[in-house]
């Protein structure tokens, strides 16, 4: 998620993860270093990601270059579907600095409460950007990257980058939330970027 939105430790060990409700094969595991945004309308951003079976060496790799890719790419939060990984797990910083960014590991959202029209952008949707209705507040709960449970009341801002970010681990876009003036508005640019022709996020 780009930071421009207006309102309207690495383990020693690998941790098995046992809350899990379905273990399936990984997939081949690239190297974190090789990571980058993917851009719409790459499939893996539109297909639910699977829950993390494993806390290990290779995962909190990938938790510290996503917290950079989205540092750099001016972002608030990046999600494994945005780097190319149908996995569970997401990092959120309010501040857009990789050094304050949380890592949320198969994270649930539940207790919503309120309502509040904001606008969003995505870095995987660039130069797109539209008003989205979110919960003002919500209880977030999940693990961090050394497989602790983690819970958190959050509100405005930060619920609301916690709420893109989930959105994308459930393979949904902003796009799936605009109104239909809206993607009408934005048919234009909603085209030059299925054929290819967007430069890089804004």
């Amino acid at each position: 998620m780009p930071s421009k939105i207006r309102r309207n430790e690495k383990t020693k060990k690998s941790s098995r993860i046992s809350e899990s409700p379905v273990r399936r094969r990984e997939p081949e595991r690239p190297s974190p270093e090789t990571l980058e945004v993917v851009i719409w309308p790459s499939e893996i951003l539109s297909q639910p990601a699977r829950a993390v079976q494993t806390i290990d060496p290779w995962l909190v790799a990938v938790a510290e270059k996503m917290k950079k890719v989205m540092e750099e790419s001016k972002g608030v939060g990046l999600a494994g579907p945005q780097v190319g990984l149908g996995l569970r797990i997401f990092v959120m910083s309010e501040s857009g600095k990789a050094a304050e960014a949380t890592v949320w590991i198969n994270p649930t959202i539940s207790a919503p409460s309120g309502e509040e029209v904001g606008e969003e952008g995505c870095l995987s949707i660039p130069n797109i950007r539209g008003n989205v209705t979110r919960a003002k507040e919500i209880t977030i709960r999940g693990m961090d990257i050394t497989g602790q449970i983690l819970e958190k009341r959050l509100a405005d801002f930060p619920a609301r980058i916690a709420q893109h970010e989930f959105d994308h681990l459930e393979g949904v876009l902003i796009l799936d939330r605009f109104s239909s003036v809206q993607k009408i508005a934005l048919r234009k640019k909603i085209r030059a970027l299925e054929k290819g022709e967007s430069e890089s996020a804004a």
